[in-house]
């Protein structure tokens, strides 16, 4: 069985800093938060969850054959999942050329329903996951350095390829490994 995700990496140099400078700040308030390791930040586009290898190398091939021309996403603002008053989840907002975003995303969508896989319930919201909030701990504090950064600017990323993502889970945390990934269009 494959753990896996489709995401978009965040490797921009100059972005990444910017993010784990922003996460930085939610880690220094004291608030209970697990950071995403620097090297697992990216865009989910869709959770696959645990499935058997022969699905994995539908979806392989699925992934291998989305292709579309590259787009600039700009990353502004931080927010929280589901909502201010209960924070599970502390992200980065994506901005730019959302619109091709979720074009690629709608393409992905379709195909995997194809191959049987729930569409989701939710509409797409791209975001960059920087933290996970694990406990009400010092909650007043996180909320402040939320609100400080809620128009923050973090700079843009090209993105290129999507790609499919294995997932190893271990005490340390996850392991990711790209499994398949998008072409791109000249």
């Amino acid at each position: 069985m494959d753990r896996c995700f489709v995401a978009v990496d965040i490797d921009a140099p100059q972005l990444k800093a910017a993010l784990l400078r922003a996460q930085g700040a939610l880690v220094a308030t004291g608030a209970d938060v697990k950071a995403v390791e620097d090297e697992n930040i990216h865009i989910t586009l869709k959770f696959l969850g645990e499935m058997p290898e022969e699905r994995t190398a539908r979806v392989t091939q699925l992934v291998k054959g989305i292709t579309f021309k590259p787009f600039t996403l700009d990353f502004k603002g931080v927010g929280v999942f589901p909502s201010p008053s209960r924070p599970s989840v502390v992200w980065a907002g994506v901005a730019g050329e959302a619109s091709e975003m979720l074009a690629v995303f709608t393409e992905l969508e379709c195909g995997l329903k194809a191959l049987g896989f729930e569409p989701e319930r939710r509409p797409f919201q791209p975001h960059v996951t920087l933290c996970r909030v694990r406990s009400g701990r010092n909650r007043a504090q996180l909320a402040e350095a939320i609100h400080a950064m809620e128009d923050e600017g973090f700079g843009p990323q090209r993105v290129e390829h999507i790609r499919l993502k294995k997932s190893v889970l271990t005490r340390n945390g996850p392991i990711y490994s790209t499994a398949a990934e998008s072409r791109m269009l000249e």
